[in-house]
């Protein structure tokens, strides 16, 4: 299996109101590093995974409509908790939606979405295609 990792980072503000969070239950900020891989069997007769270029392009515009917002006010997160690992979810089903519909993304066999919001301190998603 084959694959190409791209990072981006983007920031939020959001609540946790639940008393599991502590001291996260009130509104507060998060910067997240995110790294998505994207994941093929056999490399492309280009002899790649995916375009590097394409590849940061889809990130940036999945991110683009998180980067500097409240998740508390996001239409996609009302009602819904925005845990590191629900975020993760939202940004692979995203990101899977766009690489998808080209040709770039048609023998693609999966993604994964890490979040690290420090260091020491991360979570992720892995989400499979069907077999074509």
């Amino acid at each position: 299996m084959y694959s190409l990792t791209v990072r981006r980072s983007f920031m939020i503000a959001h609540s946790l109101p639940r008393e599991v969070f502590g001291p996260a239950q009130g509104l507060h900020g998060a910067t997240f590093v995110t790294e998505v891989t994207f994941r093929r069997r056999e490399l492309n007769d280009d002899a790649i995974v995916l375009d590097i270029g394409a590849a940061g392009a889809v990130v940036d515009e999945v991110l683009d409509g998180l980067n500097y917002q409240n998740l508390d006010e996001h239409p996609d997160f009302a009602g819904k908790l925005s845990t590191a690992e629900a975020l993760a979810r939202y940004i692979a089903d995203a990101i899977a939606a766009q690489i998808r519909v080209g040709n770039d993304g048609r023998d693609l066999t999966g993604l994964n979405v890490t979040l690290r919001e420090n260091p020491d301190a991360w979570a992720g998603y892995s989400l499979d295609f069907d077999a074509h």
